[in-house]
Formats: structure tokens, sequence, C-alpha cells
């Protein structure tokens, strides 16, 4: 039996590839599945299954492509009805993979169709569970998510994640595996571990949710408690995954296109499109194209492009370090973003050759800023989430996560120069680029963010 985690560190998930005797199963695909199919070729194995835990609301999942590609039969568990073929297993059924079984259980919560399966060995031994979104390390999956029907509340479906845990996860053996779809970073949860596999067991003593102590109510009030709003784009996504998209070899064809200075030009006076520069946070700094939005591709890129542009139908065209165009399409669509016109040919050296105007922003270092931060305390911005801005911040810093900055320009000074940080310089970098458009050119980037500044000399709170 093989049992393989392929976690995508980008979108915080993972996808398993499970292995019996020559018959292979996939759960929750990424959308690009020609890892699974090679991995199913190099073993010398079929694969039989696609599970799909629910309906994913953060990424789009290769579900439909790899049954185009597989023959094999797309599983969910009871309520999902997709408007595609699929079978919709009953609750507890079981299904033959070689000499091993995996059996579905129904475990609403997070969503009504939200099912976990479970693994049993050739012994009979129950080895290991592949929770989805019902059950993550630390935490389970946020239960205001669903796609509301019936009038069901999120305080109801808090319950019935109390009632699944309670009934068809926490009775299974303490050494039964867990592996969550989601890890630290993901907006599927609240505070999610970095780990990514555990011992049932372990979560039992030290996962909140799964208190043996605690009451149905109490689990509502913890669960529901500090949830902020979800992605704008998370709806989006569970649409094209219960309504069908296209493959990402079309839209990695489509949107493969060396555009010249003129074509961007001519494109962007007739469309409403966004040019997304995807470089480094230096290089974008020291010269981009004026009203472009830096999100680049070394960090968490496809979260914060659902999260900062929103709308998937938003025509891009792509500004890119050379060579890494097909690795940004390919991520953009994982998120749903399928409208890549196309790339600037040449890159940014390519704009300034054709004597366009280049805009900057200004980087200061956390040294630089300790000098400054007397005359410019009430000046200063906190990028970062509201719990790492309370696990320590610069003291007198106004704490503006970049998930709400959008919704907040009128709390940035137009006259004077300020200050935006976060933990490293990637977030207050989109933050900065934002702030730009908006017609902040005072803004300041302190480079290196909290990690830097909390070793300097500037008071901390």
């Amino acid at each position: 039996m093989i049992v393989e985690q392929i976690y995508t560190g980008c979108l915080s998930q993972g996808a398993y590839y499970i292995q019996s005797d020559g018959e292979a199963a996939i759960i929750d695909p990424l959308r690009e599945v020609s890892c699974y199919v090679d991995k199913a070729k190099e073993n010398k194995a079929k694969i039989k299954y696609i599970f799909e835990t629910h309906f994913h609301a953060d990424f789009v999942s290769g579900h439909i492509t790899l049954h185009e590609e597989t023959g094999a039969p797309i599983i969910f568990g009871p309520n999902a009805n997709p408007n595609f073929d699929a079978y919709l297993a009953k609750d507890e059924e079981v299904f033959q993979l070689g000499s091993v079984m995996i059996k579905l259980l129904h475990t609403p919560g997070h969503t009504m169709e939200s099912s976990t399966y479970l693994l049993i060995d050739s012994n009979g031994k129950e080895h290991a569970i592949f929770t989805g979104d019902t059950l993550f390390l630390g935490d389970v999956g946020r239960p205001d998510l669903a796609q509301k029907s019936n009038n069901l509340t999120t305080e109801d479906l808090a319950g019935y994640s109390f009632d699944s845990l309670r009934n068809k996860i926490m009775p299974l053996p303490d050494d039964v595996i867990v592996y969550p779809a989601h890890g630290a970073g993901s907006s599927c949860g609240k505070n999610m571990m970095k780990q990514t596999v555990d011992t049932l067991g372990n979560q039992k003593k030290i996962n909140y949710a799964l208190r043996a102590d605690m009451t149905k109510e109490e689990f509502i009030k913890e669960v529901t408690y500090g949830l902020l709003k979800p992605p704008e784009y998370f709806p989006s996504n569970v649409q094209l995954n219960k309504n069908g998209y296209q493959s990402v070899e079309r839209i990695i064809n489509n949107g493969f296109k060396s555009l010249s200075v003129s074509e961007i030009e001519e494109i962007t006076k007739k469309k409403n499109t966004i040019i997304l520069d995807v470089r480094n946070s230096v290089d974008f700094s020291n010269a981009h194209i004026s009203n472009s939005i830096f999100i680049g591709l070394n960090g968490s890129f496809a979260p914060w492009v659902g999260e900062i542009l929103i709308d998937i139908h938003t025509p891009i065209i792509l500004v890119c370090p050379n060579g890494r165009e097909k690795e940004a399409i390919t991520r953009l669509a994982r998120v749903g973003f399928d409208n890549t016109l196309g790339y600037l040919a040449g890159g940014v050296a390519s704009w300034k050759s054709a004597g366009k105007n280049l805009s900057k922003i200004e980087n200061i270092s956390p040294i630089q800023f300790a000098n400054l931060y007397n005359q410019n305390r009430d000046r200063i911005f906190d990028l970062r989430s509201e719990q790492e801005y309370f696990g320590g911040h610069i003291k007198e810093s106004k704490n503006m996560p970049l998930s709400t900055i959008q919704s907040v320009w009128s709390s940035f000074p137009k006259e004077k120069s300020f200050y935006v940080y976060c933990a490293g310089g990637y977030r207050s970098m989109i933050a900065a680029s934002l702030l730009k458009i908006q017609g902040f050119d005072n803004v300041v980037n302190i480079s290196g963010g909290y990690q830097f500044l909390s070793q300097t000399s500037i008071p901390k709170s």
C-alpha cells in the first residue's frame, strides 16, 4: 500500500495518492493533473477512483480533467449534486482498491456534502482518514463558507460539524493517521498547525475543537468566534468546482502570448485590464509599469490574487521573470483566474526601451526607519493579520490587514509620507502597489518587515 501526500505550499493544500495492487485513487486533486497521471504510470497502476471531500472554495480542483484523462469516476458524498456526471456515495459506502478499502463517512458541517474517507488496510485495520476541511490539525473547517440553502445558518452548520466529529471521527482509534486538505496559511480555518500529518490521538489532546468535555453550545461558540470575512473569490471557485471548467492546458495555451509594448497599450485602452507584476518585491520597487499591481510568485501568490483581484473574470496581463510565464498562468488558474491575455515581451526593460515611464516605490531599511520613528510614529501601518499584530508590533503602529486595505483608503494620509510593513516585506509591497494606484505617492515600504524591525531599538508593544 502506498499513501502519498502531495502538498502545494502556495495554497496550503494537500492532495493524496493512494495505491494498492496496481490500483490508485486520488483525493482532492489540484487542477493540473499530470503529476497524478504520471505517478500512476510510473507505478504501473490504474487510477480507479477520484474522491472529492467537498466543493472546494479556495482552489479549483482537478476532478473533471482527471476523469476525462483516465475515465475514473468522480466520487462525492451525499448532498453534492454536481452539474456533471459523478457518483454520489451513501454514508459508510465502501470502495475496494486493490487489497485495501476506502469507506466514505458523511461528515457535514464545513459544507453539507463534506465527507471524510477512511482507509482500511489489507488486514482490516483502520489506517488513516482523509478529512478534507472537516478536521484540520489544530482546528476544524470554518462553517460559514457553504453555499447556504434550506435556511441553514453558520451556527446550524457548526452544530452539524460538532455531530460529525463526535459521531464519525472521534470514535476511531487514536493511532489513525489524519490527512487534512489544508495546513497553516489557508483561509478555510482560523488557526491551523504548520504540520500536515498527525495522529487522531494527538489531535484529541491538542485540538480545541475535539475536547471530550465540550458541549455543542461551547463548540458552536468557539468555532464561530473570530471568523474573518472569507475571501470574495471563494463562491466563484465553488461554482467552477460544481459546474465545470476548462482544462489547465487550454488556459495556458490561451494565455501564453508574448505581447509588445504597443499591443499592451492598445489592449488596456479597450479593456479594463489589470497589469499584474509577479516579479520579486525589490525589482518591482525599483521599476514597474505605472498602475500595475504587485503580487509576487515567490510568496502566497494564488490566494493573494484571489483576495486582491476578487473577480475571476478579470483580464490580466503579466509582467514576469523570464521563463516563469507558464508557471504564473498555471497558478492563476488554480484559483479560477483563467483570463490571462498574455505577458510583456522582454519584461520591464522593453517598456523602458520604448521610452515609456516607469514608477518606483521608496524602500527603507529597518535601521533607517529606527532613526525616523519618533517623528513618524503616528503614520506607521502594520499590514499583518490581527493575530500577528497582537503577537507583537511596533508601538503606536496601526493595524491595517492587507485583506481589508481596499475598503479603508481614507485611513492613509495624503499629504505626508507614511510607512508600511508586514512580516517580511511581501504583503507590504502588495499594499504599496495598491496605494500607489490610489494616488498615495508618499507611501514608504519598510523592507524586511517586522522580522527585522523587531531587532531594532524601536519600541514594541
